[in-house]
C-alpha cells in the first residue's frame, strides 16, 4: 500500500512539475510576442493563442498518460504497453470504462491517476482561461491608447 501511495504521489507531483514548468517557459514566450500580440488584427492572434494553448494542453495530457503507463508497464500491472497505455489514458481522463483493470496489488494506483488527472485539467483549463483574459485585456488596452 505505501509502495503505491508513494509512487502514485511522485508521479501526481512530477506530472505537475512540468505542467508548472512548461507554462512557465511558454507564459515567457507569449510574454515576447506581447507587443505583437496587442495590435490588431485581434481575431487571428486570439485564435493562434487558442490553439497554441491547445497544443500545450493536450501535450502535458500525452506526457502524463504516457508516464503513467511505462509505470505501470515496468511494475508488471499489465503484459503489453498498449494495454498500459489504454488504462492510463481511460483513467487519467476519468472516462473509466472498467474493461481494463489494474491487478488487485496495484488499484489503489488507478485512483490516484484519476486525480492526477483532475488535477492536471483543472490547472490547464485555469491557465487557458487566464492566458486568454491576459491577451484581451492588453489588446483593450492597446486600443485605448491607440484611441488617445
Amino acid at each position: 500500500m505505501l509502495l503505491q501511495i508513494s509512487m502514485g504521489s511522485g508521479l501526481i507531483l512530477l506530472t505537475i512539475i512540468v505542467a508548472g514548468a512548461s507554462f512557465f517557459l511558454l507564459e515567457g514566450q507569449f510574454e515576447r510576442a506581447r507587443p505583437w500580440l496587442h495590435r490588431e488584427p485581434h481575431g487571428p492572434k486570439q485564435m493562434l493563442v487558442l490553439c497554441l494553448a491547445m497544443v500545450w494542453t493536450l501535450a502535458l495530457v500525452t506526457f502524463a498518460t504516457w508516464l503513467w503507463a511505462l509505470v505501470f508497464w515496468a511494475v508488471g500491472a499489465f503484459p503489453t504497453l498498449e494495454a498500459s497505455l489504454y488504462f492510463s489514458l481511460v483513467s487519467f481522463t476519468t472516462l473509466g470504462f472498467g474493461d481494463v483493470l489494474l491487478p488487485q496489488d496495484w488499484r489503489l494506483l488507478a485512483g490516484m491517476i484519476a486525480a492526477n488527472g483532475l488535477i492536471s485539467i483543472g490547472l490547464t483549463t485555469a491557465i487557458l482561461v487566464e492566458v486568454l483574459r491576459q491577451l484581451r485585456l492588453g489588446q483593450h488596452e492597446h486600443q485605448r491608447q491607440q484611441r488617445r
